[in-house]
């Protein structure tokens, strides 16, 4: 259209002989001569709008229906005093844990987790939950409270049992992470684990520390001044694999061992592709059409095209 215009323009106007056009040349130009071309412009921008509306614009408004077969999960996370090792430098073994099972949060989606903490005691941190964003909130919060070397996974074992006792889920989890062998508690760990079982739970128990010598730093307090330094020492590393290991084969479920922050995120990784949720999910769409703004617009604007080419910018001839 536009080339069709330049081209009438220059070698098909229509003109009108005069001997010297001298003096009207330099008359001046009003406005609307200057303007002239406004009329193609309309005519572009109107034909351009009208092609919009005929590729029929459309919004679209779309709603899932989601059959969810879900699991649910309580994750157990040692907090007693040893979880402080610097084996997993330059951080702490439980800062690593709770960036690592924050981890594991995030790549959940349809179903309930829970959380709770132990060491001489154990208690819920979080139940079950689908608001992932509280459940990472009571995560990040998690500190060592209790100043307790002593660890109860037998009592950790049945307070997180007793929160999944009553779930209609498909499955039902238990993620074990502890760094220590049980010494406190009223509840041996495969008394705790066979009760599990019977309730149609699995545990996965996830060893945390390297074995040996590890770095703990330890408080020091002058006699004769009072000041508190902290200084490292190396101590021995008390997991029991043994342990751990029954726990979970009672309950049909694995035992992992993490030396490091990339083992253990690893870890965490295995348990959740093994540990899959069933979804089913049905789209539907509804449209709505969008394309009478741009009708509207389009005619509109060949409408004046119009008029102003036949009033304001006729020519003759």
């Amino acid at each position: 259209m536009l080339w069709l215009y330049i081209r009438r323009e220059r070698k098909f106007r229509p003109s009108v002989r005069f001997s010297d056009l001298g003096v009207i040349r330099q008359l001046p130009k009003s406005f609307f001569v200057q303007a002239r071309h406004i009329l193609i412009v309309l005519r572009l921008l109107g034909v351009g709008l009208l092609v919009v509306a005929l590729a029929r614009p459309q919004e679209g408004r779309s709603d899932e229906e989601i059959t969810t077969e879900g699991v649910d999960i309580m994750l157990v996370l040692d907090i007693s005093e040893s979880m402080r090792a610097l084996d997993f430098q330059p951080e702490n073994r439980l800062a690593v844990a709770k960036k690592t099972i924050a981890d594991f949060i995030n790549k959940r989606q349809h179903d309930r987790i829970g959380l709770v903490v132990f060491a001489a005691r154990s208690f819920t941190k979080c139940p079950l939950t689908l608001d992932y964003n509280v459940l990472k909130t009571f995560l990040g919060d998690i500190t060592f409270t209790d100043f307790s070397y002593q660890t109860a996974i037998g009592t950790a074992i049945a307070t997180a049992a007793n929160r999944l006792k009553d779930s209609n889920a498909k499955s039902k989890v238990i993620i074990l992470a502890t760094d220590g062998a049980n010494n406190a508690g009223e509840i041996p760990p495969l008394t705790a684990a066979t009760a599990a079982k019977e309730l149609g739970i699995k545990i996965y128990t996830v060893g945390i520390g390297k074995t040996g010598q590890v770095p703990m730093p330890v408080q020091m307090q002058n006699p004769f001044t009072g000041e508190v330094t902290t200084q490292v020492q190396m101590v021995e590393s008390d997991l029991d694999e043994k342990s751990l290991t029954e726990i979970a084969k009672t309950t049909n479920g694995d035992f992992f061992r993490a030396t490091n922050a990339e083992k253990l995120k690893e870890i965490y990784d295995n348990i959740d592709k093994l540990e899959k949720t069933e979804i089913q999910t049905k789209i539907y769409t509804s449209y709505e059409e969008r394309f009478y703004p741009w009708l509207w617009a389009g005619f509109i604007l060949l409408m004046i095209e119009l008029l102003l080419s036949q009033t304001r910018f006729r020519r003759i001839p």
